[in-house]
């Protein structure tokens, strides 16, 4: 099992918005009309994390950051030029095409169906036919149609994926995996104030355990606890061995 632990809430943004958007892509794939209705409910999330903050302009500022520190390893020994040219050109292809977008979702968010919607499905059982009959004669319909119009409505939104897809795995490919042990259950690792922006945990699912982290410019900290499904996860006194990763541009 991988876990991630972001050192500031820009990279935190980014694996939020990965994981609604990715989730959008996956319920709006040929299916159920109650998978859809996910699709629908993971699309105003999505709408809602790109309501306030400016996603696209941060989301362009970390990419030609990443153009220029490659573009100045160009000629480093070592380098292997073909796949950086390979990478930058992946670059460009993202952020010309957040370029060509004006505010994320705006079409979104002038769609007055969607909107009624939106607002319907914001309350416990309101997707209903006595609530939304348009919704439920919608849900109706053959699902070439209604895949057709989930990727009317998802489209508008994959110049977005495929930065932040971009931009996390330039990020998560920058660390060096490394193997230790987390004596008693604990682990800590002094930075000595080096910057990172994101810690990612490995361990066996067999362990039946998961990494409570904490981070920081001057030491990461590990404690892996346990959960039976009925009382609150507790800390585990058992060694446990596990890799990770110091992930920073």
């Amino acid at each position: 099992m991988r876990f991630e632990y972001p050192f500031n809430e820009r990279v935190r943004t980014w694996i939020r918005l990965e994981y609604l958007l990715n989730r959008l892509v996956f319920f709006s794939a040929p299916g159920d009309a109650r998978l859809h209705q996910v699709a629908f409910s993971t699309l105003f999330d999505v709408l809602d994390a790109t309501e306030r903050t400016d996603i696209k302009g941060g989301l362009l500022q970390d990419l030609e950051r990443q153009k220029i520190t490659l573009i100045g390893l160009q000629n480093h020994p070592g380098v292997d030029g073909e796949a950086l040219q390979d990478v930058v050109k992946q670059i460009d292809v993202a952020m010309d095409a957040l370029l060509r977008q004006g505010k994320t979702g705006q079409t979104l968010r002038t769609n007055e169906w969607l909107c009624s919607l939106r607002g319907r499905l914001a309350v416990p059982g309101g997707g209903t036919q006595v609530d939304m009959p348009s919704f439920y004669a919608w849900q109706c319909k053959d699902v070439e149609q209604r895949c057709r119009d989930l990727q009317d409505w998802v489209n508008p939104l994959l110049p977005l994926r495929n930065g932040v897809q971009l931009i996390m795995k330039l990020l998560r490919d920058s660390g060096t995996r490394e193997s230790t042990v987390a004596r008693s259950g604990s682990y800590q690792q002094m930075l000595s104030g080096k910057t990172y922006q994101l810690f990612t945990v490995w361990v066996d699912d067999a362990q039946q355990v998961f990494p409570e982290m904490s981070a920081n410019k001057y030491m990461v900290w590990v404690r892996f606890s346990e959960q039976d499904g009925i009382h609150k996860p507790h800390p585990v006194s058992r060694d446990i061995p596990f890799e990770y990763a110091l992930c920073g541009f």
